[in-house]
């Protein structure tokens, strides 16, 4: 998927609006329809204050379309990620916001089809999945098995090993934010 500069800043100032409306008590606002929001693909919104994770929500489904993903995980970043209390008016101000656009899932056989800096990684076992957004491993300085090891331990709850026994996937993702350092989450 391509974005022009202009789609990326119409959908950032999408995920803010919807933010604002929200904390304000307003309905969600509408988007200017141009094509690309109407495209029908998984995404995540980060959240930042002074460069640090502040929520992060998202969504691999791909039957809703972009603006409405982008609304909707915007504000759940904001307001329902359990590891933060729910933003406050006052931070908007020095509120930055990362968006990373999904293409589909792909399942791997092995770690070796992993390329840091272009894949992000899924795993599923049983009922237990977890996520980590391409730009992880490279923020944190992670090689494949720490990227494996992390997910598996802290967003999986499998234990650090037990992506090895896990399904595991791969996808990219577009990243594009507002200003400030995003590291995803």
């Amino acid at each position: 998927m391509k974005l022009s500069e202009e789609d990326k800043r119409l959908l950032l100032g999408l995920a803010r609006q919807a933010i604002e409306n929200h904390l304000n008590g307003d309905p969600p606002p509408l988007p200017t329809l141009l094509d690309c929001l109407e495209v029908r693909c998984g995404a995540f919104v980060s959240l930042y204050i002074r460069g640090k994770l502040r929520g992060c929500i998202g969504t691999f489904s791909e039957k809703e379309k972009l603006h409405r993903v982008v609304r909707d995980m915007a504000i759940a970043a904001a307001t329902c990620d359990s590891r933060f209390l729910p933003l406050k008016k006052m931070e908007l101000k020095n509120l930055e916001i990362e968006i990373s656009v999904l293409t589909p899932r792909k399942p791997i056989a092995d770690p070796s089809e992993i390329v840091i800096g272009v894949h992000g990684i899924y795993m599923k076992s049983g009922n237990r999945k977890g996520t980590f957004l391409p730009q992880v491993a490279v923020t944190q300085n992670w090689d494949v098995y720490e990227f494996l090891g992390h997910c598996a331990e802290g967003k999986a709850g499998i234990g650090w090993h037990g992506w090895k026994e896990a399904e595991l996937f791969t996808y990219e993702a577009l990243v594009f934010k507002s200003g400030g350092p995003g590291t995803g989450c």
